[in-house]
């Protein structure tokens, strides 16, 4: 391979092959060129990673446009993505490698979105400690942040953690790529927004909101214990008169940083207990896919009542898990075998139960049990007899392969538990 390149930029061929083997197991949709994944490898990888890498390290390289697509959240309004071309995803990977070793380690530790060696289920367990600690939570909402980030502001937000100037350049080039609506409309950077779904996007927001929150809250709030995954944050407070001057300082605060609170979505939650004696109107919070709240546990000692504040898999999550395995398999299928459901749902059961499974299991089993739910009535169909009969011959398929479906594997439903009302 010729390596007679003029370098402006310290990137490597090697740096570009990496970052091409990271974003290939990612997203496959493709970007404003249609050119997918088999297409680019279709011209020979090796050819296409040398011009990215030709052009990354003379400093000349040009994103395109980026593709957005509007998916519908719950809640009527839609979230605005952005989708790179292939090439643009692997020049960002090349970049988001170089930042995130020189700069991760000066991240407060209790920023935990996309970053190495740390997971949502870390946060999530900081979340549970701190509700135990603290009476009060201001749980956050920041309206539409990816699209309100100041490319001023961000861009010396770069300046101040990393010194090369080539960064703050590609960093630059990336925050005013122009837009394609789903019309084929171009549009013209704002001079705020990263489009959500980039892949240097999430370094970015963790940037951005370092110095715009992390920082500002250990300053003037050393008091409060918070949890931030990405833009989604908890903040723990003793008492309640100090949630309401921090959610009043908050609002002040994103002002200052070109944010907004989402007022209809941020909340000040009272940590409900049995130790707790105060009454709220909110005892409720949800946070990446938990809500917190009371719940009636058992003593160890006697089979006695009492009240906790914790997590488990959320009301909107469980909805959304009975839906996927009632749209994923055509049960009015009758000729299709166990082994052939099993096949289609283990992969999703697996993922679901590994994650909700953290702490809080009693409404993650009720889910699991929709799944045994649908299997009674498509046995009954497939078989023409009726509930018991059907109920038996589950079993018995149970008793036979106990690891055909991985909620069995994991014990997390028993047959004879399961009803026609499930």
């Amino acid at each position: 391979m010729d390596v007679h390149v003029r370098r402006v930029v310290p990137i490597s061929y090697e740096m570009v092959a990496k970052a091409y083997q990271k974003v290939r197991k990612g997203g496959k949709s493709p970007g404003v060129d249609g050119e997918s994944w088999a297409e680019f490898e279709s011209k020979g990888v090796e050819r296409e990673l040398y011009v990215i890498w030709n052009r990354m390290a003379s400093g000349s390289y040009i994103p395109r446009e980026v593709r957005r697509i509007e998916i519908p959240k719950k809640d009527g309004s839609t979230r605005k993505l952005g989708i790179p071309t292939m090439r643009d995803r692997i020049a960002q990977q090349v970049v988001k490698d170089y930042m995130e070793k020189r700069i991760d380690i000066k991240f407060h530790e209790n920023s935990y979105g996309y970053r190495p060696m740390k997971s949502s289920h870390d946060a999530l367990q900081q979340v549970r400690r701190n509700v135990l600690e603290k009476d009060w939570v201001v749980d956050m909402d920041i309206s539409k942040f990816f699209d309100e980030i100041d490319h001023e502001l961000m861009l010396k937000a770069v300046e101040a953690m990393i010194e090369e100037k080539w960064i703050r350049m590609y960093v630059k080039r990336w925050l005013e790529m122009k837009v394609q609506t789903e019309t084929g409309e171009i549009i013209e950077h704002q001079g705020k927004g990263t489009p959500q779904g980039g892949v240097i996007s999430p370094l970015l927001a963790n940037l951005y909101l370092h110095f715009s929150l992390d920082q500002w809250l250990e300053k003037y709030y050393p008091t409060v214990s918070f949890v931030r995954y990405a833009d989604d944050i908890v903040l723990h407070c003793g008492k309640e008169k100090e949630a309401q001057e921090l959610l009043i300082a908050l609002k002040n605060r994103l002002t200052e940083v070109k944010l907004r609170l989402n007022e209809g979505k941020t909340k000040i939650v009272y940590c409900k207990d049995y130790r707790r004696k105060g009454l709220h109107d909110t005892t409720q919070f949800g946070f990446l896919g938990f809500s917190f709240q009371p719940r009636q546990a058992l003593s160890q000692h006697a089979a006695v009542g009492y009240q906790v504040f914790t997590g488990e898999i959320s009301r909107e999550n469980q909805t959304k898990i009975r839906e996927e395995i009632r749209e994923c398999i055509h049960w009015r299928n009758t000729t299709l075998a166990p082994e052939m459901i099993a096949q289609q749902l283990n992969a999703k059961l697996r993922g679901w139960i590994n994650y909700f499974d953290l702490f809080g299991k009693r409404n993650l089993r009720k889910t699991m049990c929709y799944v045994d739910s649908r299997l009674l009535k498509w046995l009954k169909r497939k078989h023409k007899v009726g509930f018991k009969a059907a109920q038996s011959i589950l079993g018995k398929l149970r008793e036979r392969h106990s690891r055909l479906f991985y909620h069995w594997e994991r014990n997390m439903t028993t047959y004879k538990g399961i009803t026609r009302a499930v």
